[in-house]
């Protein structure tokens, strides 16, 4: 069975929702399954802010999830065009992983929600990408034959699924947005039942 974990952080439920979707994509295909794992808030004081494990969710990410997996799905919420510091946490502590090559070949993609169309998404998911390439991994995204990423009024990108949740964060994720995280989760599935072949 090839393990894809969905790891991500969610501040107002938004990408927690993203994070479930992309995980139904997962699962749609054979020989696949998700393994959802978020990350914990980190403090001002750079201190692990919240209990172990979680109250609530899945349960917090660790290093073992992030090298046992056979593809990864990273999402974040847009913060300043770029991702959110709970999550930049986690992966900066993956360097030994780097240096051993353990992400190397694996697939991977990635996903965000932001309050406004022009809130940054898709600088978020470009610079999400980036230590997954130092990685070594195999970076998925969303082509044009995605027939909901030509017509969406929302969210959605080549770059990644995205959702936007408005300025009070309580836009619902529309259906093309539903649409592309599935086929996400799908997409990476499938590049990692190939990718196991190969690598």
């Amino acid at each position: 069975m090839n393990t894809i974990l969905v790891l991500y952080y969610s501040r107002y439920g938004a990408v927690a929702e993203m994070a479930r979707l992309v995980a139904r994509g997962i699962d749609s295909v054979e020989g696949c399954e998700a393994r959802l794992r978020s990350v914990p808030a980190v403090s001002l004081v750079t201190e692990a802010s919240e209990p172990d494990p979680p109250l609530s969710g899945p349960p917090y990410a660790t290093i073992e999830d992030f090298k046992a997996c056979q593809g990864l799905a990273l999402g974040s919420p847009t913060r300043l065009g770029n991702m959110a510091a709970p999550l930049k946490y986690f992966l900066d502590q993956t360097g030994m992983e780097w240096l051993g090559g353990v992400m190397t070949g694996k697939p991977a993609a990635v996903f965000t929600s932001s309050s406004s169309h022009h809130g940054g998404q898709e600088s978020t998911l470009l610079s999400m990408m980036l230590p997954l390439l130092h990685h070594g991994m195999v970076v998925v995204g969303l082509p044009y034959t995605e027939h909901a990423l030509n017509t969406t009024r929302t969210g959605g990108t080549p770059y990644g699924a995205s959702h936007v949740a408005g300025i009070d964060n309580a836009e619902p994720i529309s259906a093309e947005e539903e649409t592309l995280c599935v086929a996400l989760g799908r997409r990476v599935a499938q590049a990692a039942a190939a990718l196991v072949q190969a690598f």
